[in-house]
């Protein structure tokens, strides 16, 4: 008889206790269709398996079936711990919210709001007006709008004050940002035609000068955020770029890319280029980013002169590149926070982790080391200084003291190194919560400056027992695969010659 058809009915594994139980709480859809997948498997198991298959026991089934549950559960947009020494970390989502944010997100999300309705007219509204008027105060602009990103601001600010004409911009400033979007691409998907002016290291105001003719629509100052050129350089103030653009009767945008509304120096952290420095240096339009260093949703944000902004208002991609009620809705919270907070550094997470004290991250390593030190068998763990990085492009040469759990494999040859670490790497992203770190010369680093508060370093220490078995079973498994390898390539080597042979034995491969 064919064993698969031994495997019980759907109905019947529904009815088993603890499935039954699990019913209860993930429903009834998703706790049948985790049923069928699990017989699906065992019948392709048993296929697989021989002449002679071991049928799977009724509570070994359910057990399979509990884990498929939380798997089909797990949502795609899982919280991680980020410990990669990034602060603001673009694969992770870059800034987290306030706590005023989130709060305004859900009462957006759970009533009608006045999104693009005038109440003191009762009529049709602006959107943009939840915002405008804390951009203006924050930065002195005169006017401001939003979009989806800062991508979509730089592209429809070039679109609106200078497609079909030429755009100006130094050649040391023709960034490329994540994902290989590059300033050239955006100009030409703007319809503007990229002028370069001077050197790559050195541009001067008489460039610039040189440049403009009657096809010039634009100069454009790209804040050079994700890198640095250091060395035999120069370039051109933004006061006089805005002095040679006006002289000539054309408007001068600068992208700032992050656009910090904190003074980072008051904070003792690296100086930041604020948007009002650039508003006051007379740039027409100033773009900059709303979830890295301003720390709030992804937004592009555009201030600047009213007659630029309307320019830009009145763009078709305006509507296509729109926010929608949840995102102004954080962005309105963040920006009130700047504006009304006492202390924006403490209630804003990326400025408060960006402002941690070492001592303060020296102090949560100290009380987690002993929960870690010998938690995996051949792996030490060590507390140590090192540097974290601001991320997304953000003061890319300048770092912050900080302190990581490193973890270093007890062997020395490199190989069984590497892949002791893959697997703890692999076995850290595999928890509940996922843990992310950094390999770096020969060890695993948690940089701890992110882990802050005494909720996060509970959920942390709560998944070590999960660490050691998930480890455990990669280890395992590893050893399994490599235990197999080794029969495949002795009976490879069984089938060649004698000599062919000898010199591998002699070759000293393991």
């Amino acid at each position: 008889m064919d064993v698969r058809r031994s495997l019980p009915a759907v109905d019947a594994l529904l009815a088993h206790p603890d499935v039954h139980e699990a019913r209860q709480r993930f429903g009834h859809r998703l706790t049948r269709r985790a049923v069928r997948q699990t017989l699906d498997e065992a019948r392709h198991d048993l296929a697989q398996a021989g002449s002679s298959p071991d049928e799977p026991a009724l509570d070994d089934l359910a057990r399979r079936v509990l884990s498929r549950l939380v798997e089909l559960a797990r949502p795609a947009s899982r919280a991680v711990f980020n410990l990669t020494g990034t602060v603001i970390h673009t694969n992770l989502g870059r800034s987290p919210l306030a706590e005023a944010a989130i709060e305004a997100i859900a009462q957006a999300a759970r009533h009608p709001v006045a999104l693009e309705y005038d109440l003191d007219s009762g009529g049709r509204g602006d959107r943009d007006r939840l915002v405008e008027g804390l951009l203006c105060e924050l930065t002195g602009a005169e006017a401001a709008t939003v979009v989806n990103n800062n991508a979509g601001a730089v592209l429809l600010a070039l679109g609106a004050l200078a497609a079909g004409r030429e755009a100006l911009i130094s050649r040391g400033e023709l960034i490329e940002i994540g994902g290989a979007f590059r300033m050239p691409d955006i100009m030409a998907a703007a319809g503007c035609r990229l002028r370069e002016v001077g050197a790559t290291n050195r541009t001067h105001a008489s460039d610039f000068e040189t440049a403009i003719g009657e096809h010039t629509g634009l100069i454009v100052k790209a804040h050079t955020s994700n890198y640095a050129i250091t060395g035999f350089t120069s370039s051109v103030p933004e006061t006089r770029l805005a002095e040679i653009a006006h002289s000539h009767g054309i408007p001068f945008l600068i992208d700032l890319g992050s656009g910090a509304l904190a003074d980072f120096t008051a904070l003792d952290l690296p100086y930041e280029a604020q948007p009002g420095d650039a508003i006051g240096a007379g740039a027409d339009v100033v773009t900059f980013s709303g979830d890295k260093l301003l720390g709030g949703p992804q937004a592009g944000i555009i201030v600047g002169r009213r007659e630029a902004i309307a320019t830009i208002k009145r763009h078709p991609l305006k509507r296509a590149l729109r926010l929608d009620k949840l995102t102004l809705a954080a962005l309105e919270a963040t920006l009130r926070l700047y504006r009304d907070s006492d202390a924006p550094q403490h209630d804003i997470p990326t400025l408060a982790q960006l402002t941690r004290p070492e001592a303060a991250i020296a102090a949560t390593g100290e009380r987690l080391l002993p929960h870690v030190q010998r938690l995996l068998p051949g792996i030490a763990v060590t507390l140590e200084p090192c540097l974290s990085q601001l991320g997304s492009g953000s003061l890319p040469v300048d770092r912050l003291p900080s302190r990581a759990l490193a973890w270093r494999p007890e062997v020395n040859q490199r190989r069984l190194r590497e892949r002791c670490l893959r697997r703890l790497e692999s076995a850290l992203r595999a928890l509940p919560r996922p843990v992310i770190g950094r390999l770096s010369d020969g060890a695993l680093y948690l940089d701890l400056r992110c882990l802050a508060g005494a909720a996060d370093e509970t959920a942390f220490l709560d998944q070590l027992e999960e660490l050691q078995r998930r480890y455990a079973t990669s280890t395992s498994s590893s050893m399994a695969n490599e235990g197999r390898s080794a029969a495949s390539e002795g009976a490879g080597r069984s089938a060649t010659n004698e000599t062919e042979s000898v010199s591998v034995i002699h070759g000293g491969t393991p």
